[in-house]
């Protein structure tokens, strides 16, 4: 995934932010375990949400240990294990397989092809397991090539190809939560495309890539503003479908993802794009003065 569903570190409390790399960490063993090497190469903030929101839902059996982590050697680190630790490793996987393949029948990357004949086999095993999530991850990459295809400009449509996807990554069980769960991965796969698309707009329009915001603007500056207001409507809907759900232990951390941690890469991107403006402007304006 992408990983724009990420915390706020500032203005996070110090116990929830270690609550949230164990379940990172957790996340990251999982893909190891469960996937190799190139399986945990594909971690995402995106799924450590999804395996937080889960595990506070339904507060499975959940066991707390140390490891030593070579990536950051000092010292051990926290993690936390549990049923929707190695789902969400199996989803991680499987989106991250598809993507690839994708790549690869798009652009021909080398580099794409090789990474997803690693994971092939764990991929189908993935499928194998859950074989509803397998289709709706194939159905939103043929949906949005299709769309691509065609060359439509109407953002609406690829995004809710993307809701329609985590909305069923979401559900692990046909229960009195599966709707509601459902409504809300639809509204974040929503946030997560226009937020892609919103990133890539510059670069897509100048290697000629599609991107459905290239109707709406030339530049991210120009398109900044309606971005803005698109993605403050779906997180509105996310949010009100996240607040029905009886959660008590770990809400705060959840909050503090979906309020102000989904702005971050969005508040990233606009200082820079205005910084980069600015630099512009002052470089002009030395030109004139010469």
């Amino acid at each position: 995934m992408f990983g724009y569903i990420t915390i706020a570190r500032p203005e996070l409390k110090i116990r929830d932010e270690e609550s949230y790399r164990a379940f990172y960490c957790g996340l990251c063993r999982a893909l190891k375990k469960r996937h190799g090497v190139t399986g945990q190469s594909t971690l995402s903030y995106d799924m450590t949400f999804v395996v937080l929101l889960l595990s506070a839902l339904y507060e499975p059996p959940t066991e707390a240990d140390s490891v030593w982590c070579p990536v950051h050697p000092k010292g051990r680190h926290a993690i936390v294990r549990n049923r929707f630790l190695d789902y969400g490793a199996d989803m991680n996987l499987l989106l991250a397989y598809y993507n690839l393949r994708d790549d690869w029948a798009d652009d021909k990357k080398l580099s794409a092809r090789a990474l997803s004949g690693l994971m092939k086999k764990h991929a189908e095993q993935v499928v194998r397991d859950y074989p509803r999530q397998g289709k709706a991850v194939r159905d939103y990459l043929a949906a949005v090539a299709e769309i691509e295809r065609k060359g439509g400009t109407d953002p609406d449509a690829p995004a809710n190809a993307t809701g329609v996807m985590l909305g069923e990554l979401l559900v692990t069980e046909e229960d009195v939560w599966a709707p509601t769960l459902r409504q809300m991965g639809f509204y974040l796969g929503k946030f997560i495309y226009l937020m892609d698309a919103y990133e890539d707009l510059e670069d897509d329009l100048k290697s000629g890539n599609y991107n459905p915001l290239s109707g709406w603007g030339a530049t991210r500056a120009a398109v900044a503003d309606r971005v803005q207001e698109a993605l403050t409507q779906v997180l509105s809907e996310a949010t009100l479908a996240f607040e029905r759900l009886p959660i008590v232990e770990g809400e705060d951390l959840l909050r503090n993802i979906l309020y102000a941690g989904v702005w971050t890469k969005f508040d990233e991107i606009s200082r820079k794009d205005k910084e980069n403006a600015a630099a512009r402007a002052e470089e002009g304006g030395d030109g004139h003065d010469v």
